[in-house]
């Protein structure tokens, strides 16, 4: 009876996060739908199909297409957490003084991570408007002036920290990582607008025994994706075990324990932060679009960064490896990890504990790392050849990065829920 009524209360407190998550994540979407005061969100669809675009729309969750109040999403906040970080490696000495001083030290950077986010949001956010503008041939402001544009990066910066606030929200509050929950809110939204787009591209006026294509095109997308979903799920659930023995047999410990490091140490993470990273500096060319769309060093720049071109690819697949091994260390820390060991009395068999241990776990996080870099850069590459060789259609939202990013939370999540449910029960052994 006793069990049953804690079950029931774990449920409770598991359903209360859903709702609240759920909650939040519907005010984000209303948010998509409506647009910026002074905007034409019809002049977008000329440069629809641009790989900017459609990037942005993954942080955004599709509010670009309307250019609403979300339209530059968490992308902001994400390139300001890339800086913040990478400061943090002995660049800026204060930096790294805080990223030693604990929960205090990380509330100081996540300060500053939000003054840079909106500096970041309100320069992206003017360009994006001046650049689009252009592109759309002078119709997406209805009133172009420098007062109009300063209004529109300041609501969009408005947006930003709003959508920021909320991914804080549902982290706090609700379930998942909030950040990572909205931006696969995003993608998941753009499902259906895709099957329609498929829909309408292969089965539009074919009629009779022209059927089969079409059929066969779809299956074959299908079977596809879920090859795709499956490695990937594999992959995020793969761990090497290093074996930990204890210099004192503790009470209720097994002979035989370990600690389980993923392949994919980095998770998702390389991923969004190589995808912010170039969509940062092409919402700044934009805005140069207008003047200076025939110079020689404008051309360069946005093949560089625009990955339909090759050297876009190149670049977004060597970001890819080097936020893989940069975030790898971030999530595992070999000095404090060997510390936590000594510690608790264990070590890893045929390991001198201290620096020793520091060093293999080192080593062995680059190797995990060299593997998860090529799976994470193989899997976001493959539709971005696919849609140059074959025409393939990106703005249904079936890219590689979507899906690494849609299955990653989704993993996370259950894993976060299976937590959830055990912390229930342990707590409840416990006090019984």
């Amino acid at each position: 009876m006793l069990k049953t009524m804690k079950n029931a209360l774990a449920v409770k407190e598991i359903r209360k996060k859903i709702l609240f998550t759920l909650g939040v994540l519907i005010v984000f979407r209303l948010g998509t739908y409506i647009t910026v005061p002074g905007i034409n969100a019809k002049a977008l669809q000329s440069v629809a199909s641009s790989g900017l675009i459609n990037m942005l729309n993954i942080f955004s969750g599709g509010g670009l297409t309307n250019f609403s109040l979300f339209a530059m999403g968490v992308s902001p906040y994400i390139t300001a957490q890339i800086v913040v970080q990478l400061l943090q490696m002995d660049i800026v000495p204060r930096f790294v003084e805080w990223s030693k001083q604990g929960e205090v030290g990380r509330r100081k950077l996540n300060q500053v991570t939000r003054y840079l986010t909106i500096v970041l949001a309100f320069v992206q956010s003017i360009a994006i408007t001046a650049g689009f503008n252009a592109l759309s041939s002078l119709n997406l402001v209805t009133n172009p002036s420098v007062k109009t544009f300063v209004v529109v990066g300041i609501v969009l910066t408005g947006g930003t920290m709003f959508t920021t606030w909320l991914g804080d929200m549902i982290t706090d509050r609700g379930l998942g990582n909030g950040i990572s929950m909205i931006i696969m809110a995003g993608i998941l939204s753009r499902v259906p607008d895709g099957i329609v787009q498929i829909y309408k591209d292969q089965f539009s006026g074919v009629t009779g025994s022209d059927l089969w294509e079409p059929i066969l095109y779809v299956v074959i997308l299908l079977i596809v994706i879920l090859i795709i979903v499956t490695f990937v799920t594999y992959v995020e659930q793969a761990s090497y075990k290093i074996p930990i023995q204890y210099t004192r047999r503790l009470a209720g410990a097994t002979e035989n324990s370990y600690l389980p490091l993923k392949v994919n140490v980095a998770g998702v993470i390389p991923v969004i932060f190589a995808s912010s990273f170039i969509s940062a500096p092409q919402t700044i060319l934009l805005a140069f679009t207008q003047n200076h769309s025939e110079d020689t060093w404008y051309k360069i720049m946005t093949s560089i960064f625009n990955m339909q071109s090759t050297p876009g690819m190149i670049l977004y697949t060597v970001l890819i490896v080097v936020f893989t091994f940069f975030y790898a260390f971030v999530q595992v820390n070999p000095e404090k990890l060997s510390e936590n060991l000594q510690k608790q009395g264990s070590y890893i068999p045929s390991v001198w504990p201290g620096k020793e241990t520091e060093r293999y776990v080192s080593r062995l996080l680059m190797r995990l790392s060299s593997v998860g870099s090529l799976y994470l850069g193989l899997i976001s590459l493959i539709p971005l050849v696919a849609s140059a060789v074959w025409g393939l259609d990106e703005s249904i939202g079936l890219g590689g990065t979507s899906l690494l990013i849609v299955v990653g939370v989704t993993i996370q999540t259950i894993n976060q829920l299976n937590g959830m449910m055990m912390k229930q029960e342990y707590v409840g052994f416990i006090r019984e």
